[in-house]
């Protein structure tokens, strides 16, 4: 059974860009894929902290991307979307809250050390610390007013988790 969250990383960072794109040029677009990558990295190593959860995540699949699409309106169905299927909704809402909100990204840096993942969410520099270049390749993917649906879906359950794990830490 797979332990890796890969799969999830992927299909949930491509389904961010291609709502929230970059502005064109191919610098912009890399610098926010990777900004995209690290926060959906981050969140789903906060969602499936364990191997055993990645490996119930792998027997029972993720969400998929369809309520994402119709709660932001896109239509994002291009003619190869399998991808679309390991969309996880759950890790792209955590995405959107720690792409948006830094006091809750701060949260999360402390709650990520009780994860079996956290040496694979390492370096996540262009996510803490954007530099003014990042911060304007990713400006549709930092907009917290743009995002607010996204985020909204599941910030009740991060704040909580983060709250609990950052309480039990020492």
């Amino acid at each position: 059974m797979p332990t890796d969250l890969t799969s999830v990383i992927a299909a949930s960072a491509r389904w961010l860009l291609a709502a929230y794109p970059a502005p064109a040029g191919a610098l912009s677009q890399a610098l926010a894929e990777t900004q995209a990558r690290q926060a959906v990295t981050f969140a789903a190593a906060l969602r499936y902290p364990t191997s055993l959860d990645v490996q119930l995540l792998h027997l029972l699949g993720p969400s998929g991307a369809h309520r994402l699409d119709w709660l932001t309106g896109c239509d994002l169905h291009l003619d190869d979307d399998a991808w679309r299927t390991w969309v996880d909704e759950t890790v792209v809402s955590w995405a959107a809250g720690l792409l948006a909100d830094c006091s809750l990204l701060a949260l999360a840096l402390q709650a990520l050390t009780a994860t079996e993942h956290h040496a694979e969410a390492s370096g996540l520099q262009r996510l803490i610390n954007p530099s003014a270049r990042d911060t304007e390749a990713a400006a549709l993917l930092r907009h917290p007013d743009l995002l607010e649906g996204i985020a909204a879906l599941y910030r009740a359950q991060l704040v909580e988790l983060l709250t609990v794990d950052n309480a039990a830490l020492p």
